[in-house]
């Protein structure tokens, strides 16, 4: 179960900080903005994967809100502490673009760390009947039974890695063709104007 714990909040977490990292881009956000909207909407993701099914199960809005604060709380906040510290010390990954190999596999990597990190935490909550042992209790107590959508978190997982190693794919093969175009020898055309001119020679006395 702790590993099914720590998946989940990983999705939350992912998905979050990829929505707030998207729309800093799109907007030219800088980091000072970026950082707290993608951690804040890995918060909301993450809580909301607790909160469907517990909604589901009829229980009231507002004990559900106070239960998934309780239960996934301090798990997120661990992966994102860990998140961004990994992501802070990889050079040039906090200014990386969208179009840039770096943005995306040092977020790959700084999840794969986060990961490994909140899963004793999860275990150690867990033991204790805290975390998610909070919600699947109300699961199963719940005045009846779970309806509506239901999120399989490991589909979920397994397609935002899909989403993030294609990133990864296209960005380096964007690198890739800006480095060919920018390494490749100028050709004169009609369109051009003139031909390039060779460069002068030096005179020496």
């Amino acid at each position: 179960m702790a590993a099914s714990a720590t998946l989940h909040c990983l999705a939350g977490c992912a998905v979050g900080e990829i929505v707030g990292l998207v729309v800093g881009t799109a907007f030219g956000l800088g980091n000072a903005a970026v950082i707290p909207l993608s951690i804040g909407l890995a918060f909301v993701f993450g809580f909301t994967l607790s909160a469907v099914p517990l909604l589901g199960a009829g229980l009231a809005p507002t004990s559900v809100v106070k239960l998934v604060v309780a239960a996934d709380t301090l798990s997120i906040a661990t992966m994102e502490l860990v998140d961004n510290g990994v992501v802070a010390v990889v050079p040039g990954a906090l200014n990386a673009g969208l179009v840039n190999p770096t943005f995306w596999w040092s977020m790959m990597l700084s999840l794969v760390v986060a990961y490994l990190v909140a899963y004793p935490v999860n275990l150690l909550l867990l033991r204790r009947g805290q975390g998610h042992a909070l919600t699947h209790g109300q699961m199963a107590t719940g005045s009846r039974r779970p309806h509506g959508p239901r999120i399989d978190v490991t589909v979920l997982a397994v397609g935002l890695a899909a989403f993030m190693c294609g990133g990864l794919l296209v960005s380096i093969a964007d690198a890739s063709a800006t480095s060919t175009w920018s390494t490749a020898p100028q050709m004169w055309s009609p369109a051009a104007g003139r031909a390039p001119q060779p460069a002068p020679k030096e005179v020496h006395p």
